[in-house]
Order: structure tokens, then C-alpha cells, then sequence
């Protein structure tokens, strides 16, 4: 596939200058040039209920940025296939009218009924919906059962177009190294991931490629593993722009209660960066993060020395990021934006960047940041049914670079975000 021009990215430091409304606005309206028609993507779903993470991508696809008409990404969803179809009515009632067909297996969806492969990249949004969960709270989403019917459909029909797996890959460790390197093997454009790296944050970070960082901690909230998983999404977005780039993890613990907070005063974490983060995020009313009975700590340690923290709290509504960098005073901060209108903005930005990646052939940012952000919340869950239990993971010696990405918008609010 050709590579798409670049005049049509929309930058940060646009959006911050324009201001919220309007960058969002600027934002819907950047289109692909030089494409008549829409290119097509079939997509594979555990549920389309209202808000899940199917509504939330694809009705976009169908109705637009704002989910009542108007414009939407330069894809046309071909084809779904819906793993629980009996929890789906309003995504089965919105693709009847707008005459996408439903199929009941997805070498169906991904061929659109025929006997080829006819669209130009894959959704799996393997979220949400009725699914057990595992002895150490993994949910057990069908991530590798899609991955795998979607990668012997391209076997059989001797095409591979790129494939965009939502959330983590797994969620348990050993599926994800295998939808990985099967995608490797296949040759398949793969990209995965949380929204929170492209969405909006609070403060547009001075953070260029090659930073020094000293010092990094993440603050989490909700679902230990649901919503862990974006924190260390977003933390690992920003701590692979350091200097060396990203070159793995070689252990991860998970300390709670008395641990956790003797690894605090002993400076195992930066404690600048840790105030930094605790002060920016949104929290309810005289939190006191020593006080929380909830209080959890990813901790694991890089190859090149850097120490990663995020800190689950329930005290925290919303997810930040703390950072010290060499040679500056002040710690830096940003918080993700969690505001859910337009209807959840982030899952736009986060469709811009599977739109590139259709158009484009190649992944918008590298699949390994979130192989490595799968294994780092895989293994800490493992600690923590361990109690606590420091794990080696040579597993994690995950290398890449990482890339410039000019969708995300990160704006300075008048006031701070809501948690939702």
C-alpha cells in the first residue's frame, strides 16, 4: 500500500492553540486526501452494546466522530462479526441501518461472505461482554481465539491485510507472545493498544525523543486490570521517550500494604515524581494515598537501570503520569482527559491512528510498546497472587523504538478533568 501524505495531520501544539471545541473540530474534519472512496475494514467484536468499546469505535466508522451523522474516519466498516450477539441490539440495529452485514464467524466477516479477502485492514475489539475471569482476575476476553480465526483466514485465502487488536494483547502472557509472533511469522502490519496515549492530556509535555528521565511513577484507578492496563499504556508512552529508547523490563513485583509504602521511603520510587503525579490527578476529597486500603504498586525494573511505578489508588479519579527529568528542578506532570463527549473523543483519536495504518500498510506506533505493557500487567498480577514475589522476566527484554505520533492532542484545561 501506498504511504498516505503528511499534510493532513493535525498537531499538538494546533490543537493547543485552537482550544479544545475547536481542535476537536479541526480534528473531524482532516481527512485522508487523495482518496475517492473510503478504504474498507471488516471487524471482529465480543459485544456491540451501548458504550462498549465496539459502539464506541466502530459506530464512528458508521455515524460519525459524534455518532450522529455527519463526518467520521476515511474507513467504511465492510463487515462485523459479533461474538455475543444476544447482548448487541443496538449495534445489530445500527449496522441493519446502515446495511453492514452481520455475519456469524468471522472467516465471514473478514471475506465479506465471498471467497477472498476484500477489505483493507481488521478490527478485533475483544471487550466488554459476558467472559469469565481467570484465579488472578485476568478476564478472559477471546483476544487470541479472534487473532487466530482472523490469521487462518488470511492463511487460507493467501492475503494479509493490517490488523488492530483493542486493549492489551493476551490479556494472559503466553497468548499474547503468540498472537505476536504469529502476526510476525505472517507478516501481518499489527498495531494494539489503549486510546489513553493518543487522547487528550492536560498539559502538552516538553518531552522530546532522546529525554533524560530520572525519575517516573503512574497513578491508576478503576479496575485493577482493566484499568491498569491504560495506566501503564500511557506511563509506557511516555517513558520510551527516553535517551537509549526502550530496550525492556527485566523484573516486576507488586506491593501492597506495609511494602509498598517502605519501598516509598526508601526511594525505590522517585518520590518528586510521585508527588507530581499524586497532585495532578483528580481524587475524591482529602485523599490521603498512606490512608488507602486499596493502595497497589506496579513496580518493575528496565534493563538500562529506570525505575517504572504505577501506583493504584482508590482514592485517584483518573490517570497521571509523573516524571523527572536530568538537569530540571520541577517535576512534570499530565493527566488523561477521561471527558466522554464528544462521545469519548479518545476512541477517535485512537481511529485516526488505525486509519493511518490501513492507508499506510505499516503500524502508526510500534505493537511491541503494547506486547511489553501485556507482560509488565501479566507478570504483576502473578506477583501479586504471589505475594508480593519479585519475577525475572527475560521474556520482557522487549526492544523498539519508539516513534513521533502527531495525532494526539494534548490540551491545558481551565479545569481539571473528571474521572469516568
Amino acid at each position: 500500500m501506498n504511504s498516505a501524505p503528511n499534510d493532513h495531520r493535525f498537531s499538538r501544539r494546533a490543537c493547543l492553540q485552537a482550544g479544545l471545541g475547536a481542535s476537536f473540530a479541526g480534528f473531524a474534519a482532516a481527512r485522508i486526501p487523495g482518496h475517492a472512496q473510503p478504504r474498507s475494514v471488516a471487524a471482529v467484536v465480543t459485544v456491540y452494546s451501548h458504550n462498549s468499546h465496539a459502539d464506541v469505535i466502530l459506530t464512528k466508522l458508521m455515524a460519525g466522530w459524534e455518532h450522529k451523522g455527519g463526518p467520521g474516519p476515511a474507513l467504511r466498516l465492510a463487515a462485523v462479526y459479533i461474538d455475543q450477539p444476544e447482548g448487541s441490539k443496538p449495534g445489530l440495529e445500527l449496522c441493519q441501518q446502515h446495511d453492514v452485514p452481520v455475519f456469524s464467524t468471522i472467516e465471514q466477516a473478514v471475506t465479506v461472505g465471498g471467497n477472498s479477502i476484500p477489505v483493507d485492514g481488521v478490527l478485533s475489539v475483544g471487550e466488554h461482554g459476558m467472559y469469565p475471569h481467570n484465579e488472578i482476575g485476568q478476564h478472559l476476553y477471546p483476544r487470541r481465539r479472534f487473532m487466530d480465526e482472523i490469521l487462518d483466514t488470511f492463511e487460507k485465502y493467501d492475503r494479509v491485510v493490517p490488523v488492530f487488536n483493542d486493549k492489551h494483547l493476551g490479556p494472559v502472557w503466553s497468548d499474547a507472545i503468540w498472537m505476536y509472533e504469529r502476526c510476525r511469522r505472517l507478516n501481518v502490519p499489527l498495531m494494539a493498544g489503549s486510546s489513553m496515549p493518543v487522547g487528550y492530556w492536560t498539559n502538552d509535555l516538553d518531552l522530546p525523543l532522546g529525554s533524560e528521565i530520572e525519575g517516573a511513577v503512574g497513578i491508576a484507578y478503576g479496575g485493577l486490570e482493566a484499568y491498569g492496563f491504560h495506566a501503564l499504556e500511557l506511563f509506557q508512552s511516555l517513558v520510551e521517550r527516553r535517551v537509549g529508547a526502550e530496550q525492556g523490563v527485566r523484573a516486576v513485583r507488586f506491593l501492597e500494604g506495609a511494602a509498598l509504602w517502605e519501598a516509598v521511603d526508601n526511594g525505590v520510587i522517585s518520590r518528586p515524581a510521585l508527588e507530581a503525579a499524586f497532585a495532578a490527578v483528580p481524587k475524591t476529597d482529602n485523599a490521603d494515598m498512606r490512608q488507602d486500603p486499596n493502595a497497589g504498586l506496579f513496580l518493575f525494573e528496565y534493563v538500562d537501570g529506570l525505575t517504572g511505578a504505577v501506583l493504584y489508588l482508590g482514592c485517584a479519579r483518573g490517570t497521571s503520569v509523573g516524571l523527572k527529568l536530568r538537569g530540571q528542578a520541577a517535576p512534570i506532570a499530565t493527566v488523561f482527559d477521561s471527558r466522554t463527549e464528544p462521545r469519548f473523543p479518545h476512541f477517535a483519536f485512537l481511529l485516526k491512528a488505525i486509519e493511518k495504518m490501513v492507508y499506510s500498510g505499516r503500524p502508526t506506533y510500534p505493537v511491541e510498546r503494547t506486547l511489553l505493557t501485556s507482560g509488565i500487567l501479566d507478570r504483576a498480577l502473578n506477583s501479586r497472587a504471589l505475594h508480593g514475589k519479585r519475577l525475572e522476566t527475560p521474556e520482557l527484554k522487549i526492544a523498539y523504538r519508539p516513534v513521533e505520533y502527531p495525532w494526539a492532542a494534548h490540551v491545558d484545561l481551565q479545569q481539571p478533568p473528571v474521572g469516568g
